[in-house]
């Protein structure tokens, strides 16, 4: 089998507020529509559809993760320098995302912290 190309499905509430929420943090809108609101990641492009919670859950034949008591898939957001991992924590809280693990350096020398998005959905912004 061969795949010319993996995105990613997300659940969200409000469309108006991802939209508003990815935008502030400088991410490259892929379109949107009345259902979703897609989003480029990284250089590769890789994309982020985030769907209305009732689309995507009667695609999915079952309940969505309830992403306040449970957790789904993490993604990691590559960082270059320790300022940049600094300067996102400090954009992601601004924009209206939250903090659920604070920036902190390993003894390996690595930097980073885990932000959670309005909906809940986890990423984690690493500088290695």
């Amino acid at each position: 089998m061969k795949t010319k190309k993996i995105w990613a499905n997300f659940g969200v509430e409000d469309l108006a507020r991802t939209t508003d929420f990815y935008k502030r943090l400088g991410f490259k809108q892929n379109g949107a529509s009345d259902q979703l609101t897609s989003f480029f990641f990284g250089e590769e492009n890789f994309v982020i559809h985030f769907f209305l919670k009732n689309m995507l859950k009667s695609a999915m034949n079952g309940p969505i993760t309830d992403t306040k008591t449970g957790n789904e898939i993490i993604f990691t957001l590559s960082a270059d320098t320790k300022e940049e991992v600094t300067s996102w924590e400090k954009e992601v809280r601004e924009a209206g995302g939250s903090i659920v693990s604070r920036q902190e350096e390993s003894r390996d020398g690595y930097n980073g912290f885990v932000f959670a998005d309005p909906d809940g959905h986890k990423f984690n912004v690493f500088q290695m």
